[in-house]
């Protein structure tokens, strides 16, 4: 009798694991039912919001549902991110942000989510080589000369960014633990101010995106002492890699990618990834992260959370022993 009520537990359970299955696959293969909601943390413009709707239309193809892009600026992408760890986990509402990702832990105060158990990673989408800038008027052709320059005894070098806390920021510092130099850091509000001010000498470099730096050097508003990509950028042939430049170790990229909120179905996420991976080869999307020199990258889940993992650790130190906080 026992060993008879024992079978009829383990049979229960088996079938019961087996319709949970089955369940759970027919709701994937009928999602989606309705719009997707794709939450941007950059503003309208931006270089997230403009890959956004590269991807836009196509991905409208590959779901049969409209796609619906909406912008959440604020607090660094923290603001988009709570919006994300509170939305429902059943794949209708998506999360474009950047590299700010990993470093808001360590920024922001009493964030009202955990970075890594709200949000789910599915995949880098694209990565932006960082240019070195400086002003015209600067003695240095070189990455190597700029340093000695930075060194000189009298020399009131200053170096800007977008923002506290941003990536060209942060990345900045490390360039500085690397090379050894003190410069004071000059915080804007977003690319364009702090690009108008280094043209202007006001600020003698910067760590910019290569979608805002090629326009200024190809008008020679601006000089290009290095990009941080594996090799050279088709739009500046001339200018040298960081390892090219003697600084191997230096290669930090801007970059945009994929979040869910945690506990999606893994068969809606697989679903989500394929359908921004088959976007992301279209001609049209291709040619247009062409135009703003964006790298497409499609990884594996493991991947990107290993990814977000190192850069929290390595930046979350810099942050620490720099006494950084966001604005």
């Amino acid at each position: 009798m026992h060993k008879r009520t024992f079978l009829a537990r383990i049979l229960a359970a088996v079938s019961g694991f087996v319709v949970a299955v089955t369940a759970s696959t027919a709701s994937a293969q009928e999602w989606p039912a309705k719009p997707i909601r794709i939450i941007v943390s950059f503003a309208p413009g931006g270089l997230t919001d403009t890959i956004a709707r590269a991807l836009q239309a196509r991905l409208q193809e590959g779901f049969g549902q409209p796609v619906v892009i909406e912008n959440r600026p604020g607090a660094g992408g923290t603001l988009a991110e709570g919006l994300l760890a509170k939305a429902p986990a059943d794949g209708y509402t998506i999360l474009l942000s950047a590299d700010s990702v990993p470093a808001n832990p360590h920024l922001m105060q009493n964030l009202p989510y955990d970075t890594f158990k709200d949000l789910m990673p599915v995949s880098l989408l694209a990565r932006i080589p960082l240019v070195m800038l400086v002003n015209p008027s600067v003695p240095a052709a070189t990455v190597r000369e700029f340093v000695t320059y930075a060194k000189t005894g009298g020399v009131k070098a200053s170096y800007g960014s977008p923002g506290i806390g941003t990536s060209n920021h942060l990345y900045f510092e490390v360039f500085k633990d690397l090379t050894s130099i003190e410069l004071p850091h000059v915080a804007y509000k977003g690319g364009g101010p702090a690009m108008t001010d280094l043209m202007g000498g006001h600020i003698q470099t910067l760590l910019i995106s290569s979608t805002l730096a090629v326009p200024q050097v190809v008008g020679g508003k601006v000089k290009a002492l290095a990009v941080t990509s594996d090799k050279r950028i088709a739009q500046l042939p001339n200018v040298p890699t960081f390892a090219e430049a003697g600084f191997p170790d230096f290669k930090p990229q801007q970059w945009t990618g994929l979040f869910v909120p945690a506990g999606t179905p893994p068969a809606i996420v697989a679903r989500i990834h394929g359908e921004f991976a088959k976007a992301l080869k279209a001609p049209d999307v291709v040619t247009r992260l062409n135009d703003l020199n964006a790298e497409p990258v499609m990884s594996t889940q493991a991947d990107f959370a290993g990814h977000l993992r190192r850069e929290n650790q390595t930046l979350g130190r810099l942050i620490k022993a720099r006494g950084i906080t966001a604005q």
